[in-house]
């Protein structure tokens, strides 16, 4: 072969090599750049939201307690017990979305958003909450749940962000700094007929599945089956008793492409509004 074939055969090679890194850069640009600006559009949504909505403390003295375990007054439970509810006007959330159903405020982490529902898992997964499309998606309940009738689980999504919005900081349930404070192991949820009080018992990371996911059970033999499965899988024993007439909450969340990351709590305390 000629040196000059060969010089040109090189120089093709580079061209190509610089075209695709070039390809490779407009397209990284871009995703960054959507990126980017879908998270500024739900940064000022979600003041907006705060800038609008009433969110105060319930103390009411007649708030129900649920399940107390009448055989140990060390359990945590009775801490938690004393912890105020979280009471949230709806108003104005109503007005921007009717999908609204509740609120969602977890120790320890960021969350704390409004959460809607609709009839389907999907929409919500590229859906801000003014309902303009949007990866960074927004919090929302399980479409088979009914948060005025609660189900033996209840179960509530979105997505991990890498900025920390949604349910980013739901990875913060398997770090030291989070699991070394009780204070943190309480969900405090709203919804217009009343708030609740969740006990944390089970957090870990597991390869997608959908196992824990189930909301109706045929039995109590099955839902005991359910219980025991999800305890035992907890990355951390927080020491923390079930029964089978118990009713949970799920929080779920992609921790990267294959995990998901998994909090589960029971209800301790509700306040009739």
């Amino acid at each position: 072969m000629k040196k000059t074939t060969k010089l040109k055969i090189i120089k093709i090679a580079i061209l190509i090599l610089c075209v695709f890194f070039a390809i490779n850069i407009i397209v990284f640009t871009a995703k960054y750049t959507i990126w980017h600006l879908e998270n500024k559009s739900n940064d000022k949504l979600v003041d907006k939201i705060f800038d609008e909505t009433k969110i105060e403390d319930d103390t009411n003295s007649n708030a129900e307690i649920v399940n107390p375990p009448s055989d140990k007054p060390n359990d945590r439970y009775w801490q938690y017990i004393n912890t105020a509810l979280i009471n949230v006007d709806f108003t104005e959330l109503n007005k921007e979305n009717n999908d609204v159903v509740g609120w969602i405020k977890i120790e320890g982490t960021n969350i704390n958003y409004p959460f809607v529902q609709t009839n389907n898992n999907d929409y919500y997964l590229n859906h801000s909450f003014d309902k303009k499309k949007n990866s960074a998606g927004w919090v929302f309940l399980d479409y088979r749940n009914n948060i005025n009738k609660l189900q033996k689980n209840t179960i509530i999504y979105a997505h991990g962000r890498e900025d920390d919005t949604m349910f980013g900081t739901l990875k913060n349930i398997l770090k030291s700094k989070w699991l070394e404070d009780p204070n943190n192991y309480i969900v405090k949820l709203a919804t217009a007929q009343e708030n609740t009080l969740w006990q944390v018992f089970s957090v870990y990371r597991i390869p997608t599945t959908s196992d824990y996911l189930q909301t109706d059970f045929i039995s109590t033999e099955e839902y005991e089956t359910f219980l025991k499965l999800i305890k035992e899988r907890s990355q951390y024993d927080f020491q923390t008793d079930l029964a089978d007439n118990d009713q949970i909450i799920t929080l779920s969340t992609c921790y990267n492409k294959t995990d998901k990351v998994v909090l589960h709590a029971k209800l301790i305390k509700k306040s009739n509004k």
